[in-house]
């Protein structure tokens, strides 16, 4: 039993030495690499395993060829298990940097959604407050001479378009980020996709006297998309750049293609957006200070009302076809540039 004790006391005496060390190294290595740091705790136990046996083969006075065999069983062994903790420290780190950028995802879709309800019950507490005031005025009789009942009737109507506006973005966003959207791609004339959102959005710039610029449309180029969605991403643009163009401004529509395919420009007059938030704007919910204050009434039948969601749904919908979507300060305004593939 003493012999036994001895041995042990020896074995502890030589490893103990290689494990404080090891610590110290691990101490000062920090954070630095998880694949060195588990190669680091792999090699020093078995170092730590070498030195034991070679000092109590030593205190043994085991024959070289004795000690060359008990050295060998260690030697190995720690070979393959340093072999090991690289390949599984690589493993680890490629996982532990996924699971960060994935909780990174997590933690900015929530605060995305967060930000979105926030924005929503903002907006939706502006058509809600006029529908009832309408309302109560005309249950009550405060208003009873035609003409105004007329105009509060029309503008109900005003609001309640409003609010199915919102709700239409709301379902078009979901559909988008839950990656519901079934798409059916072809061949899209993209001048007549134009014509049809200028013919739609028309009066409401006329309205407020801003000139829709859009020459040659019969020439533009032929994209590959999905007709519906990409009416809707034009005409959220278009609603865009009137609802931000000052009275007597214009905005200028433009198409042309290159090497990767095919582009659309809208340009406005809203005096540009601070660099700033230029890479912001396509966020959910992000809207600049000149828009938020509320607006009489939508920009169109098919502008929400300033919801903060139309540049959103453009992205979403450019992705959706294999395109992309930038803006950039330009002239009197911003250019809003999608770029979409054409067929191949």
């Amino acid at each position: 039993m003493t012999g036994q004790l001895q041995v042990a006391l020896i074995a502890a005496g030589c490893a103990i030495p290689v494990g404080l060390l090891g610590a110290l190294l691990l101490r000062a290595l920090g954070q630095r690499s998880m694949v060195a740091s588990v190669s680091t705790v792999v090699l020093v136990g078995v170092l730590a395993v070498v030195a034991g046996v070679v000092g109590t083969a030593s205190a043994m006075f085991l024959s070289t060829h004795d000690l060359g065999v008990v050295l060998v069983v260690p030697g190995v062994a720690g070979t393959v298990a340093l072999v090991s903790a690289l390949s599984l420290g690589r493993r680890l780190a490629r996982q532990s940097v996924w699971e960060r950028q994935s909780a990174a995802r997590e933690r900015a879709s929530e605060a995305s959604r967060r930000e979105l309800v926030a924005w929503v019950s903002h907006d939706l507490r502006t058509p809600l407050a006029g529908l009832r005031a309408m309302a109560e005025a005309l249950e009550d009789g405060v208003v009873a001479e035609p003409g105004q009942v007329a105009e509060y009737h029309a503008g109900i109507r005003r609001e309640a378009d409003r609010l199915a506006g919102m709700v239409d973005d709301l379902f078009e966003l979901s559909r988008i980020h839950a990656g519901a959207l079934r798409l059916h791609h072809e061949a899209v004339a993209l001048g007549d996709v134009v014509s049809d959102a200028v013919a739609v959005l028309g009066p409401a710039a006329a309205a407020k006297r801003v000139r829709i610029e859009a020459d040659g449309t019969h020439a533009w180029p032929v994209v590959r998309g999905s007709d519906p969605e990409l009416g809707r991403l034009v005409r959220n643009l278009l609603a865009n750049a009137i609802r931000h163009t000052p009275s007597d401004g214009a905005v200028v529509l433009a198409a042309g293609a290159d090497a990767g395919g095919a582009w659309f420009a809208v340009q406005d007059g809203c005096g540009g957006i601070p660099e700033a938030d230029l890479h912001r704007v396509f966020e959910v919910a992000f809207r600049g200070e000149t828009a938020r204050s509320p607006r009489p009434h939508p920009v169109g039948p098919s502008d929400s009302g300033g919801g903060g969601l139309g540049l959103a749904i453009a992205r979403g919908l450019a992705e959706a076809q294999h395109g992309r979507i930038g803006v950039e300060n330009a002239g009197p305004g911003c250019r809003f540039t999608v770029h979409l593939p054409v067929p191949g």
